[in-house]
């Protein structure tokens, strides 16, 4: 059930309505979003910090503009929730993330007033560019295209690119800069520094003095506007020298900085801008957090902070008093750092996700070895190599769905040039609440397919510590391993290293009728149902793979030799997996087992918990156990 909003929320469906407002009660009802989002997102977990920093924005934009007909991208996503409330979602807001509900990013099949689905970085600007081109083809051209882009995405090069293509169209485009100074963890990079110069130099705060003497107060344009925005441009040249900011240099007009929580000021600035003509790009300063004293002083902790005192903002501690196993993202962070004392030419490399993967262990003990290089896939895979290629050892760790960006870098830059660099693919499999976007359902298929890379996939911490040690050994070539986000399986954990051999994957339990071939994390409830299917009497082996390339067939060989029946399971797309080497090898030896396969389907899976999608997909415990049972009638 919905929370309680305040009087003037209490109004508010649609833009419509809160164009009936007048300006003076803006400030009120972004107070009463603010809240409104903390009141939700207290109980109901989901990304916090960035949307309270972006209220004041998404009210003056649905002000100014005629949404859905003028259309407006927000970059990442996770900084819409104040979009969502003002755009026909208020109810059922409560629902954000949750299985069935909706969606914690910008959807087009949500809503038309989702211009454009947005999860991963530094799209929109290309999008909206798109966008303004196909409202120039089809003679729209009262028809107004805004990006707005923030929490370090701009760092993304698909942005610099997007701005290098825009500036030489006269497309009807306002970027909307939404600097908050962070991302998921704080920026990096010389663009961080330079907006940082931008925001204190006194010659840029003079020039944005003029322009906005120029736009402030009455000023509106209308048939002087040619004259006004002549006027702009003499202004720049006379307090700076030509070209000399980034984004004029890409041909994009620019204004700001400005502060972006002054929504009456921007609203004036936004209906300004809405007369001018070709790209633009307007700098807004943020705090991300904004309104709630924890996020503002903690934005990393409070991205996405799970359950909180809504008055206090106070993390809520769980109350099992059991010791639980470690996340895979803890055995990671640990283990580099390990092996890294052992060894002085292992590096780490992470774009922009340095708590998430907690690279950010290494970075606090090894800071001149461990690598935060932005937003941008691509680079972190290419820097990876070229440190390879010069007897460095780089563990480059990226999110599972995060990789598919670099997949060119992969094969170009290290594969073929058989490198040694160990990708650590985190967040692989189902994620969860994030959904389709950010689902690691494609790194095995992908990666299969290329030449000479070793694919590895940990059933538990101690076979994650193993691999990571095992690949940085001599001669490993270019290595991955995969594992998914959460904890695995064992309280104890930190065992002594043991070197694993390539390709081999072990038995776990013996069984005579059936057999379930599985790797990964997801092995534990294949073994978890093959203990309950011999209470039914159905005895079932457990094959643990280990390694999906090579495959260690010498252990397939004994599989189809014991039982007619098989069941692979992978917490990855069924197609291009396991299930498709198994049944590759079956084909090719001419055996008559039977083999089903058991893995993410082949559709988007949508956003829900992680119990919730295991069971859709049919590989938690109790989907194994019908599996078999079906496939043994």
């Amino acid at each position: 059930m919905a929370p309680e909003t305040g009087p003037l929320l209490q109004k508010i469906e649609y833009p419509a309505d809160l164009k009936k407002l007048s300006e003076n009660e803006l400030p009120q009802l972004c107070t009463e979003i603010r809240e409104y989002i903390i009141e939700v997102i207290s109980a109901n977990p989901g990304h916090l910090a960035a949307s309270l920093g972006a209220v004041e924005m998404a009210v003056a934009i649905h002000y100014v503009f005629d949404t859905p007909y003028d259309k407006l991208i927000w970059d990442v996503g996770h900084q819409a929730y104040a979009h969502k409330i003002l755009t026909g979602r208020k109810a059922a807001f409560h629902t954000n993330r949750k299985y069935n509900g909706i969606s914690g990013f910008p959807k087009m099949s949500e809503s038309e007033y989702d211009a454009f689905g947005t999860g991963h970085s530094s799209t929109s600007i290309s999008a909206a560019l798109g966008m303004a081109v196909a409202s120039t083809l089809q003679e729209n051209n009262g028809r107004q295209h805004i990006a707005v882009i923030g929490d370090g995405s701009m760092t993304g090069g698909m942005a610099m690119e997007a701005l290098n293509n825009a500036g030489v169209t006269n497309a009807n485009l306002l970027v909307i800069l939404n600097d908050n100074k962070i991302a998921i963890d704080r920026n990096v990079g010389a663009l961080k520094d330079y907006l940082t110069v931008i925001t204190a130099s006194r010659r840029y705060n003079q020039f944005r003095n003029v322009i906005w003497k120029l736009m402030g107060g009455d000023t509106r344009y209308g048939a002087n506007s040619r004259s006004i925005v002549k006027q702009i441009g003499n202004a720049v040249k006379s307090t700076i020298s030509k070209k000399s900011n980034l984004f004029e240099a890409f041909n994009f007009r620019y204004f700001g900085p400005t502060d972006g929580h002054d929504v009456i000021h921007l609203v004036k600035l936004l209906r300004d801008l809405k007369r001018i003509d070709g790209p633009k790009i307007l700098h807004v300063v943020t705090k991300k957090g904004k309104g709630l004293l924890n996020a503002e002083n903690e934005p990393t902790t409070y991205h996405s902070p799970g359950i909180f005192d809504k008055k206090t903002g106070e993390l809520k501690k769980s109350d099992c008093k059991e010791k639980l196993p470690p996340k895979y993202q803890h055995v990671f962070g640990k283990t580099i750092i390990e092996l890294a004392r052992e060894n002085e030419k292992i590096v780490g490399i992470t774009p922009a996700m340095p708590t998430g993967s907690s690279l950010n262990m290494m970075m606090s003990v090894m800071p001149d070895r461990a690598f935060d290089v932005g937003i941008a896939e691509q680079h972190a895979v290419t820097f990876a190599a070229g440190l390879a290629s010069q007897g460095m050892i780089p563990f480059c760790n990226i999110y599972s769905s995060f990789m598919q960006r670099a997949y060119d870098q992969v094969i170009h830059d290290v594969a073929i040039q058989n490198l040694q660099v160990i990708f650590c693919l985190d967040r692989g499999g189902l994620v969860g609440e994030d959904g389709a976007t950010h689902h690691g359902a494609y790194d095995f298929a992908y990666f299969r397919a290329i030449p000479g890379i070793t694919i590895a996939a940990p059933l538990n911490e101690q076979e994650l510590r193993n691999m990571m040690y095992t690949a940085q050994l001599p001669g490993m070539g270019t290595f991955s391993i995969r594992y998914p986000r959460g904890r695995g399986v064992k309280p104890e954990w930190k065992l002594p290293f043991e070197k694993m051999e390539i390709g081999k994957g072990q038995k776990i339990k013996d069984g005579k009728k059936a057999a379930i071939v599985a790797i990964g994390h997801v092995g534990n409830n294949a073994l978890l149902a093959a203990e309950e299917l011999d209470k039914k009497n159905i005895s079932t082996a457990v094959y643990n793979m280990r390694f999906l390339k090579p495959l260690d067939q010498e252990l397939l060989h004994e599989v189809f030799k014991k039982v007619d029946f098989i069941l692979t399971v992978e917490d990855a797309s069924i197609i291009g997996g396991l299930g498709s080497a198994v049944i590759e090898f079956k084909n090719e030896f001419g055996y008559q087992s039977k083999v089903v396969r058991q893995g993410i389907p082949d559709k988007f899976v949508q956003h829900g918990s992680p119990e919730e999608l295991y069971k859709e997909c049919g590989f938690d415990k109790e989907g194994i156990i019908h599996a078999v049972e079906k496939l043994i009638i």
